[in-house]
C-alpha cells in the first residue's frame, strides 16, 4: 500500500495510491472463491446438517452442533451442545414458492439454489481451486514486492497493549482513522488480516484436503493432525464461520469508513484521505 501522493495542494483533497494492480486482483477474485466457496460448502453440509469430534459421526452419535426440524408443524432449530434455539422460517424449516422445505440452510444461501450434493461438490471444488491459485499467486508476487513486511506485519510499537487497546477503544466509538493514519493500517486491520491470510484461509484448505476422497487416502496425516475426519469437518465448519465474521465486520467498516471512497480504492488503486478532525 503505497503512500505517494497524487495531489497534495492546500485546498484539494490528498488523494493517493493506495493498492496495486495485483492486490486489487487478488481481492476481487478472492469475493468470487469465497462466495463459491461457502454457499456450495452450505448446499453439501445440507447433505448431514450435524457436527462431530473424532473419526466418526452418523444419525445417532451425539453431534456438537446440528440444524434440524422436529414436531408436527415442523419447528426449526439450531442446537450447539446443550444450548437450543428456535430457527422456523430461516435454519431448519423455510417456506419456498409455497412449500414447507426442511433443509437445515434455505435456497437463497447455497449453491445450487436447488438440493444437489453432486453439483454443490463442483461448485466447492471450483472455489478452492480459484481459492489456492490466487493465494499462491499473491504470496509469490507478495514475498517480491515486499508487500506483506512492508504492509502488514506491525512494528513493536504498534504491538503494545496500551496501543491495541486504544485502537480498540477509537473503533467501538466508530472514530475511524482520518488524515495521514488513514493512508496506513491499523493494528486491528493488520492483525485480522495477518490472521485470515496465515491462519484462517491454510486451516480451512488444510481440512478441506484431508476430507477430499481423492486426498485423504494419500494424506492421511491431514486427518490425523486434527483428530479425525469429523474433527476436520467441524474445525473446517468454525474456520467458515471465522471468516464470514470477517467478512461482515470488513463490509460493516466499509460503509462506516465511506463505501465510495473505498470501494474505488479497490477498484482504481486511489485513495481519497478523509479529512483530519477538526
Amino acid at each position: 500500500m503505497a503512500t505517494t501522493s497524487l495531489d497534495s495542494t492546500a485546498n484539494a483533497p490528498v488523494t493517493l495510491k493506495r493498492h496495486g494492480l495485483f492486490t486489487r486482483l487478488w481481492h476481487w477474485t478472492n469475493v468470487v472463491a469465497v462466495f463459491t466457496l461457502l454457499m456450495s460448502g452450505l448446499m453439501i453440509f445440507n447433505a448431514h446438517p450435524r457436527l462431530y469430534w473424532g473419526h466418526y459421526g452418523a444419525n445417532y452419535d451425539y453431534a456438537w452442533m446440528e440444524i434440524g426440524a422436529r414436531g408436527q408443524p415442523a419447528q426449526g432449530y439450531l442446537r450447539v451442545g446443550p444450548m437450543a434455539v428456535q430457527t422456523t422460517g430461516v435454519l431448519g424449516v423455510w417456506q419456498h414458492d409455497g412449500a414447507v422445505r426442511t433443509r437445515a440452510f434455505p435456497h437463497w444461501m447455497t449453491l445450487p439454489s436447488t438440493y444437489s450434493l453432486a453439483e454443490g461438490r463442483r461448485y466447492h471444488f471450483l472455489g478452492a481451486w480459484l481459492l489456492m491459485i490466487a493465494g499462491i499467486a499473491y504470496l509469490g508476487w507478495s514475498m517480491i514486492n515486499n508487500h506483506i513486511r512492508r504492509d502488514l506485519l506491525p512494528g513493536r510499537s504498534e504491538l503494545r497493549p496500551c496501543n491495541i487497546w486504544q485502537d480498540i477503544r477509537a473503533h467501538a466509538r466508530l472514530r475511524l482513522p482520518r488524515g495521514q493514519d488513514a493512508a496506513h493500517y491499523n493494528i486491528l486491520q493488520k492483525l485480522s488480516y495477518l490472521l485470515v491470510i496465515f491462519i484462517v484461509l491454510p486451516v480451512m484448505v488444510l481440512t478441506g484436503l484431508g476430507m477430499s476422497p481423492m486426498m485423504n487416502t494419500s494424506w492421511t496425516w491431514v486427518l490425523d493432525l486434527f483428530g479425525g475426519r469429523q474433527s476436520a469437518r467441524s474445525v473446517h465448519f468454525i474456520t467458515a464461520f471465522i471468516l464470514v465474521v470477517f467478512i461482515v465486520v470488513h463490509v460493516a467498516m466499509v460503509f462506516l469508513a465511506g463505501p465510495i471512497n473505498e470501494l474505488r480504492s479497490m477498484i482504481t488503486g486511489r485513495f481519497r484521505l478523509p479529512e483530519e478532525r477538526r
